[in-house]
């Protein structure tokens, strides 16, 4: 799933745990802001907004502004705020329920 990225990580080769995005695999910097390593992952949109299905990733990567929404065990949560654990499954919120097949 790894795409060109413009976000760089620090560490030249930290230590990695397996998450899901969408059901495949990413290996993930432990401890990392969760946002912030998806964008360095190569994952640009986290959801799409429920009206005209418009892609959104991080924005203010802070907590303010929700565009950054994944859905984490059924729970809607702001990737900005959380830290990757090993084993967390993460899924684009209310894809399915909205019809239309992730990106």
């Amino acid at each position: 799933m790894k795409t060109a990225s413009p976000f760089l990580e620090l560490e030249a080769a930290p230590a990695r745990v397996r998450v899901w995005f969408d059901g495949e695999p990413l290996h993930l910097p432990p401890g990392a802001n969760l946002a912030a390593a998806l964008l360095a992952a190569g994952v640009a949109v986290f959801r799409h907004t429920p009206v005209s299905g418009a892609p959104r990733g991080p924005f203010c990567l802070m907590g303010a502004c929700f565009d950054c929404l994944v859905e984490i065990d059924g729970v809607v949560r702001q990737a900005c705020m959380l830290e990757v654990e090993e084993g967390l499954r993460i899924a684009r919120p209310h894809e399915a329920e909205a019809g239309r097949a992730p990106v």
